[in-house]
């Protein structure tokens, strides 16, 4: 999640629909927010937001520019989301561990827009002071400029990879998503040891594969950055 083009101010001001809706900026994200979680990406489109506003889709362009320019600001919002509140622990693993869980949080809380919000970089508010945030819990830890951006890039890159990876199962329909889970005790269990036998060394440990490795993962990022860390 790392100017933005800004719509100009007169452009910005808040301006009824055909329904007596006050049209603004933030309303339409909301209800792009809405739509995402209802009918999944394609309630991301123009249209789709005209017709839940009440009004013409040409006036969502009044607040952005394009619909790329919408989704960038539904991914700084998240962002805004996870960040709303936080103030970093004076050890700086566990501010990164708490600025992990909360992108966690709300990437699982909005599964069907994890994949927006991890994967573009919005050049907005929310997302420099996130950045700001991540990179000035590095500095004070004493790690310099270049291991700082390094070791930003590390954290960001896991946190956002493993949680929209998650985030992204949980969007899948109930019945395929206990089916993809079921599959480490169930279909992987039948392989036939001659022609997978790493498989059927380890086939009691395979249910381990059905949880979450994001908290592992952190672990194992936080343990490598300490020792990186540590060797100066």
């Amino acid at each position: 999640m790392a100017g933005a083009n800004r719509v100009p101010a007169e452009r910005r001001r808040r301006r009824p629909t055909r329904g007596g809706v006050l049209l603004s900026a933030d309303l339409i994200i909301d209800t792009a927010v809405r739509l995402s979680h209802e009918h999944g990406p394609e309630g991301l489109s123009v249209r789709r937001l005209g017709a839940a506003l009440s009004c013409d889709p040409s006036a969502v362009y009044r607040y952005f520019h394009s619909t790329d320019d919408l989704h960038l600001a539904i991914a700084d919002r998240l962002i805004g989301e996870a960040m709303r509140g936080f103030t970093p622990d004076d050890d700086w693993t566990a501010a990164l561990r708490g600025m992990a869980l909360r992108i966690r949080a709300v990437l699982l809380a909005h599964p069907r827009l994890a994949v927006l919000a991890a994967s573009r970089v919005t050049r907005r508010e929310n997302e420099f002071r996130a950045v700001e945030t991540g990179i000035a819990i590095l500095l004070r830890a004493g790690f310099g400029a270049a291991g700082a951006v390094r070791a930003y890039h590390l954290f960001i890159d896991t946190v956002l990879g493993h949680a929209a990876l998650e985030a992204a199962a949980l969007a899948l329909p109930d019945a395929r998503r206990e089916a993809d889970e079921r599959a480490w005790t169930d279909a992987y269990q039948s392989c036939p040891d001659d022609t997978h036998p790493a498989l059927a060394a380890v086939r009691h440990e395979l249910h381990r594969m059905g949880g979450s490795a994001f908290e592992a993962a952190l672990d194992v990022l936080l343990t490598g950055l300490r020792q990186v860390h540590a060797s100066g």
